[in-house]
């Protein structure tokens, strides 16, 4: 929705709520007019029925808002002696127009003086309930959200069956640009498996204030620009299917490159703007090396000790995803007879690999030079060209593209260059040659990025179901509980400190309540 449609929709609001109050306004002794002016009128609502103010906050930040407008109908109905079950279901029911039944066809009367105990035990759950979900659904939008690792992208830096904490805060919160969702889900409900939001309408895209700017080699989670998926866990039929920004599949990979760089990968080293890129202390980066041990197994012991995950064998030789330090390691061993990395040259064209045009012949081990675009840079426009930049223009910046033989039009006027309007960024993976990332859809928007990974607070082995309870507990890896993120050096637990802060409340609410 543009800015003037937003207007009107509004204002169309602000009209239903007059039209809906004004006589309970009244009767509440304020004077009509008060319910016709915007954001004023909420405020002397919730002087009406007795509730803070500052709530009116929460009936602006979107998604929480949701929660907020059926809490505010059932509280308008209970000021004026509306307050049996039936009145509650019919409300809801309505979706709020259950109040001009009351304000046009009843003698309401306000109660000035009314209790805002629940006035029942079944009541006080729902309120307590109801604010829970409140307070979660901001903290989860805005603040923190849960995170798992589905995939071996990050292997060895970050493994599946990680669950992680994302900051939104760092990068500074996006606003949720889908207005009717359910809360705390992304993409599709729970069980039913079914799409969880409505495409229309769409707020604008809005960021709150960040507190750092994307550095490169951060770890990141970010919409998957490239998303067509039914839900995020499923439906691989290749059919398109269209999604917002924010209700897109959640990836996360290390942004090896930021506006404004050059980037080229050479023999599976990426390199910046000329320069072999340094990676933090705690990457792992790895590649398939064939290990020839003329037909010899490495024992459980040298398995463990080589830090062997993913491996197959072929004949007489293992092919083995390591490390460099751990293929210089096993190299060592008196039963190997080679080590090779499996390093493809350029030269042969991959139709999957960015910018998908048969003039760049690539591999995800030898790519690029590649320009990562700049807010506010400005590029030359020609047939050379246009392959890395015509999804920016037509989908990410929302420009009408023509391409007519050797001639560019951009909403109508042949073009010759193009300024950005954002930044953009490089995301791959740690487990180079086992990442679907940037090599094969090009560049991440800034408007697509979710937020920054703090901590892992859970990790365990993803492949043991959660109904042999026993065997999932046995898979905890406890070492990387309430372990950071980033840093340096080797990961330090801090599970400790949250089981004593854990302690600490609940002897602190039990002595409180025996008191």
């Amino acid at each position: 929705m543009t800015l003037s449609q937003w207007f009107l929709f509004f204002l169309a609001i602000t009209i239903i709520h007059f039209l809906a109050t004004w006589k309970l306004y009244i009767k509440a002794g304020k004077k009509a007019w008060e319910a016709a002016i915007p954001i004023y009128n909420g405020i002397v609502l919730l002087d009406i029925i007795k509730r803070p103010k500052w709530w009116i906050i929460l009936l602006f930040i979107p998604i929480v808002n949701l929660l907020m407008f059926p809490i505010i109908w059932i509280e308008t109905c209970r000021s004026f002696g509306f307050n049996k079950r039936l009145d509650t279901f019919l409300v809801l029911l309505t979706l709020g127009f259950y109040i001009y039944y009351i304000n046009y066809f009843t003698d309401a009367k306000y109660i000035k003086n009314r209790s805002l105990k629940p006035q029942s035990a079944l009541g006080e759950w729902v309120s307590s309930i109801s604010f829970a979900i409140i307070a979660a659904t901001l903290v989860h939008t805005y603040i923190m959200q849960p995170y798992t690792i589905p995939t071996s992208s990050l292997e060895k830096t970050l493994l599946v069956g990680d669950y992680l904490f994302v900051s939104k805060f760092h990068y500074g919160a996006r606003v949720p640009m889908t207005v009717f969702a359910a809360p705390m889900v992304h993409d599709s409900l729970p069980i039913v498996k079914t799409k969880s939001y409505l495409k229309r309408p769409q707020l604008p895209y809005m960021r709150l204030p960040s507190f750092q700017k994307i550095k490169r080699n951060d770890i990141v989670v970010f919409s998957w620009p490239a998303d067509t998926l039914a839900t995020m866990w499923g439906d691989h039929s290749g059919k398109f299917t269209y999604k917002p920004i924010d209700k897109k599949t959640n990836y996360v990979k290390r942004c090896v490159g930021i506006p404004g760089d050059s980037l080229s990968i050479k023999d599976g080293y990426v390199y910046i703007n000329g320069k072999k890129t340094v990676l933090p202390d705690r990457a792992k980066p790895q590649w398939f090396f064939t290990v020839d041990t003329n037909g010899k197994h490495f024992s459980q012991e040298e398995i463990k000790r080589y830090n062997i995950r993913e491996g197959r064998i072929q004949g007489d030789k293992y092919d083995l995803n390591l490390t460099d330090d751990e293929a210089a390691l096993i190299a060592k061993n008196p039963i190997v007879k080679s080590i090779t990395k499996n390093i493809e040259p350029a030269g042969n064209y991959h139709e999957d690999l960015f910018p998908h045009d048969s003039r760049y012949r690539w591999s995800t081990d030898n790519y690029g030079p590649i320009y990562i675009p700049q807010k506010g840079a400005t590029v030359a426009l020609n047939t050379k060209t246009i392959p890395f930049y015509e999804q920016i223009i037509k989908n990410y910046e929302n420009n009408n593209l023509v391409i007519q033989g050797d001639y560019i039009y951009i909403n109508g006027k042949k073009a010759d260059s193009y300024t950005f309007k954002q930044d953009y960024y490089w995301m791959m993976g740690d487990n180079r040659q086992n990442s679907l990332d940037a090599r094969y859809w090009g560049y991440v928007p800034f408007d697509h990025v979710v937020g920054k990974p703090v901590m892992i607070w859970l990790s365990w082995d993803p492949s043991i179901s959660i109904l042999n309870l026993p065997a999932k507990i046995k898979s905890i890896r406890w070492n990387r509980m309430f372990t950071t993120v980033g840093g340096s050096g080797k990961p330090v637990s801090y599970l400790w400190v949250v089981m004593v802060v854990i302690g600490v409340y609940f002897a602190y609410s039990f002595f409180k309540k025996k008191k």
